[in-house]
């Protein structure tokens, strides 16, 4: 099922994968539950991945949305740590 939304309310009657930007106009995936999300260079690639991925979410909508999505996940860059990185395996 492919819908258009303005909004991004959870639905409650199941699982919504939303496909948008956010602020800074990285194309996003995010599902309403927090269950998925991933960052994509254009649209097409996001929108593939949405579709792709709907399986693992019985009944979900897939839905393009033009309200920012702000990301679950920072895609700032992790800071170094010199002292972590002499502790890792």
């Amino acid at each position: 099922m492919i819908e258009a939304a303005n909004t991004l309310e959870p639905d409650r009657r199941g699982s919504v994968i939303y496909v948008g930007q956010d602020r800074a106009g990285h194309w996003l995936v995010q599902e309403n539950h927090g269950l998925l999300e991933g960052r994509f260079i254009s649209r097409d690639a996001a929108w593939r991945f949405a579709r792709e991925e709907v399986h693992a979410f019985p009944g979900a909508a897939v839905v393009f949305t033009t309200e920012w999505i702000v990301p679950a996940i920072s895609f700032e860059p992790a800071p170094t740590d010199v002292e972590m990185l002499g502790r890792a395996a």
